[in-house]
């Protein structure tokens, strides 16, 4: 199985807006920093998985639609609960779907990856099977 791994991060802010969550139900910030493992079986005909400056430009696009805004703003996550665990769903669907628009050969990925550290003590992650 081959991997390719990068990084960046994104700021956030939003409330999880239930008791269970405690203080953590209030309204504050976030810093994810954001791993986003892509893997496959085999390389494309350039001996790679994806070219990383285009893997890297996709995350980017994605994190845009996140950064520096309050989730709780934002009509998609009407009604959700946006913890560590739903945005790295999030991440990885949106990953997909940026994928999907450029025509890139999604048989050729095996799985999709993302692990938010929401801290230095705490991460989440989803792992989507293509």
């Amino acid at each position: 199985m081959y991997e390719l791994k990068i990084k960046d991060y994104c700021f956030v802010a939003h409330s999880l807006n239930d008791e269970f969550f405690g203080p953590a139900k209030n309204l504050h910030g976030v810093t994810y920093v954001i791993e986003l493992t892509i893997s496959s079986l085999t390389l494309i005909e350039k001996n790679v998985i994806i070219d990383i400056g285009l893997i890297t430009k996709i995350l980017k696009q994605v994190i845009e639609q996140y950064n520096y805004k309050n989730l709780d703003d934002l009509d998609k996550f009407n009604g959700k609960i946006t913890t560590t665990e739903f945005m790295a769903k999030q991440f990885a669907d949106d990953i997909y779907a940026e994928l999907d628009k450029i025509d890139f050969p999604l048989h050729k990925i095996h799985s999709i990856k993302i692990n938010l550290k929401e801290n230095h003590l705490a991460s989440a992650s989803f792992l989507k099977k293509i």
